[in-house]
């Protein structure tokens, strides 16, 4: 492809290099260039990308994008934003893809795995559509699954996951969208069919600094859309509505919405409500407890009827939508008399809400077995520490994804918040002998909720991820306690 049409639609600045240079690829990581490719200088937070001009043009670069003017007489094109061109080049440079699909997005801090998962479901039940979808557990082209690092690739990695769901036969692509994603332009260029939001509690204010930031970066989403769905209940939804403007469907647990809940059933093995709107009232039924789970399932059915699909049709589907791993999953426990649920929950309101959700149908006792991620938000980690104590019959606070901190700083970070909540608390430093505590005092009845890990299967260490699968730990207890 010739620069000047991978330039098509940039805020170029100044250019020094041949518009009519053939580029074979474009890569924003020194160490994959080849020979032919234009090198895409990205300040980072780590590193600035400016600083591998040198080794890419070694490589065999015939240009450089940057912000940055170069120091050196090389062929550049200086544009606005290094982050913004990238997104922009991968758009070019796989020939839209995005626009050949119907694009939905959906944004928040808890809900966003579930409710891709569960729309997936419903896009191929009702339409019988091949469906891509990007997220925090996998990304999926049909079937097909895509191991991922991150919820929302980068953006050069977006597009060519993009072209591939199209190459593919998708005719809609269901994807979570971080704040990270929007902040960090890796949407850039995207217009979304649709955008949703779940909630917006405390999360990422290491990146975001402050709460206000993080709903502003939530925000920007739904500048992006043709139409949008919000979750009316949350407290940051009129700033979601503010920047949509019109075009918007409400929904709600407690009824001030466009699609609303009424009889609501929260069962231990799920929950059922009927979904009322305009006068027409549906009967739903999903086999995920907690009330979190209606407020999702609204949420999927806000967009299906965005989408054109009957709130009948989409109900229907719902139905026999299956569990989402790492969501309120139960784990089998043969031979036992008390419940093991894993879930994803590793923030203060994904926290209260699973805990409170399994206290409304334990019959036995609530124990939690909780702890926080290092490197990241540490606000949190009082907040979490008093939530999960409080809620709990007994809390045992351990590790989560300590990364590169002293997992026992990060706990007494934790402490300091479960000292008041005036109960009952352990601490077991290693996850593994902490579930192993919960299991050999669970007793008739009681529930062991399992938080923060959900679908992953390690726990990174130093910067390692070691293999950490709570299912294999609970069979693997279960064996010992067995003799």
């Amino acid at each position: 492809m010739k620069l000047g049409q991978l330039l098509t639609g940039l805020p170029v600045i100044e250019a020094t290099a041949d518009p009519a240079l053939e580029i074979s690829a474009v890569a924003y990581d020194s160490r994959k260039v080849t020979p032919g490719s234009l090198f895409v200088a990205v300040s980072g937070f780590a590193s600035d990308g400016n600083r591998f001009i040198p080794m890419a043009m070694e490589k065999g670069a015939t240009a450089v994008v940057t912000a940055k003017r170069p120091e050196t007489d090389i062929p550049y094109v200086l544009v606005e934003s290094d982050r913004l061109a990238l997104a922009l080049l991968g758009c070019n440079f796989f020939h839209h893809p995005a626009k050949a699909m119907t694009i939905i997005g959906i944004t928040g801090t808890n809900g966003k795995t579930s409710s891709t998962l569960l729309l997936k479901h419903v896009l191929e039940k009702t339409l019988g559509a091949k469906v891509g979808l990007i997220g925090t557990m996998a990304n999926m082209v049909g079937d097909e699954i895509i191991p991922t690092e991150r919820t929302t690739p980068e953006s050069f990695e977006l597009q060519a996951l993009f072209a591939r769901m199209r190459d593919g036969g998708c005719t809609h692509v269901v994807m979570e969208v971080s704040s990270h994603a929007i902040a960090l332009e890796r949407i850039g260029g995207v217009r979304f069919d649709v955008a949703a939001f779940t909630n917006l509690t405390e999360d990422h204010l290491d990146f975001h600094k402050t709460m206000d930031a993080y709903c502003d970066a939530k925000a920007e989403l739904f500048r992006r859309c043709d139409r949008g769905v919000v979750n009316a209940d949350d407290a940051y939804a009129p700033r979601m509505l503010e920047a949509k403007g019109d075009g918007v469907l409400t929904t709600s647990v407690t009824g001030n919405a466009s699609l609303w809940a009424e009889n609501q059933e929260l069962r231990a093995d799920g929950v059922a409500f009927d979904a009322c709107m305009e006068g027409k009232t549906v009967p739903v039924k999903l086999g995920i407890p907690g009330k979190f789970t209606i407020s999702n399932a609204l949420t999927v059915l806000g967009i299906a009827l965005e989408l054109g699909i009957s709130l009948e049709a989409a109900a229907d589907a719902l139905a026999d939508a299956p569990g989402v791993k790492g969501r309120v999953e139960v784990v089998p426990t043969p031979g036992t008399d008390y419940t093991v649920l894993i879930d994803y929950a590793h923030t203060p309101d994904g926290l209260e809400n699973v805990l409170s959700s399994v206290k409304g149908y334990c019959k036995g006792r609530l124990i939690a077995v909780f702890g926080c991620g290092g490197d990241r938000d540490p606000i949190k980690r009082p907040i979490m520490g008093e939530i999960g104590t409080r809620l709990s019959d007994l809390a045992i606070i351990t590790s989560d994804n300590p990364r590169t901190e002293d997992p026992v700083k990060i706990i007494e970070d934790i402490n300091r918040g479960a000292v008041k909540a005036g109960k009952e608390f352990k601490i077991v430093v290693d996850r593994r002998q902490a579930i192993r505590c919960a299991m050999s005092i669970a007793e008739k009845d009681d529930i062991i909720v399992l938080a923060g890990k959900g679908h992953e299967t390690y726990q990174e260490i130093n910067g390692v991820k070691h293999h950490l699968d709570e299912r294999e730990e609970v069979a693997a207890a279960l064996m010992e306690m067995k003799g």
